[in-house]
């Protein structure tokens, strides 16, 4: 890939066809590739090697791995004072994998923020199969059994790749990613990938590194290459976390 051009995958490439991180372009900063397809295989090697697809209805299936990438390590989110206030009175249970593509699809509701959603059809489709895999995972937050917030992402080995996340109410979302950095602390996971740097996430601890960083992180946290599994079975009371 040179001169601002991107390889175009065919469906029939096999999933490891894509060509080095390092060829991404600056501008627009992480095009990698297009084309090609959303089988779990492909999936499965492009996030465990920094990419991940993103792309708008109409347009062709786009694979970006950004420099610099957004991650949390352990310790690293700040829980703030009024947020720990909200945990200490909340009712809220933390569930896992009991709605997934009630989630999935909340994430691709409209926002006020944006117009229209890259979690297409086709996209929604490839994660509820990697979700009944193994591979693909939702992190919610129940209020009165009702869904209220949560996000999705894919989890290999101890790296967990962060998608979208959604809220009903107040901060919801913030709990379920306070429930990631949770397992960050005790050690269950030892990457959490935002992907892109944003405003809000900075605001709460992630951290900003180069993708080569990012690439040794993930080869190490993503060995051995297995379907992470070890999420709690039962609803768990948000305050109940404060204390582990």
């Amino acid at each position: 890939m040179s001169n601002n051009r991107v390889l175009w995958l065919s469906p029939g490439d096999p999933p490891d066809s894509f060509p080095p991180t390092s060829a991404a372009l600056h501008e627009p900063d992480g095009l990698l590739a297009a084309g090609g397809d959303l089988s779990a295989d492909r999936l499965l090697f492009a996030y465990r090697n920094g990419i991940f697809p993103w792309y708008n209805e109409g347009q062709p299936l786009l694979w970006w791995s950004p420099d610099p990438r957004c991650v949390f390590m352990p310790g690293d989110y700040r829980l703030s004072r009024r947020l720990r206030r909200q945990l200490k009175r909340s009712s809220a249970e933390i569930r896992i994998n009991t709605a997934f593509s009630d989630v999935i699809r909340a994430c691709a509701g409209p926002r006020r923020s944006e117009q229209g959603t890259w979690i297409t059809v086709e996209m929604t489709k490839a994660y509820e199969d990697l979700y009944t895999k193994g591979w693909a995972h939702s992190i919610e937050v129940w209020q009165s059994d009702t869904l209220v917030g949560g996000l999705y992402g894919l989890a290999i080995g101890k790296a967990f790749f962060g998608e979208s996340m959604f809220s009903v109410t107040s901060n919801a979302s913030k709990l379920a990613l306070f429930y990631l950095a949770a397992r960050l602390t005790a050690g269950d996971i030892n990457l959490l990938d935002c992907q892109v740097v944003s405003a809000h996430l900075l605001s709460l601890g992630a951290r900003i590194v180069p993708r080569n960083e990012f690439l040794q992180h993930l080869a190490i946290a993503c060995n051995p290459i297995e379907a992470f599994r070890n999420w709690p079975e039962s609803p768990k009371p948000f305050a109940e976390l404060l204390c582990n």
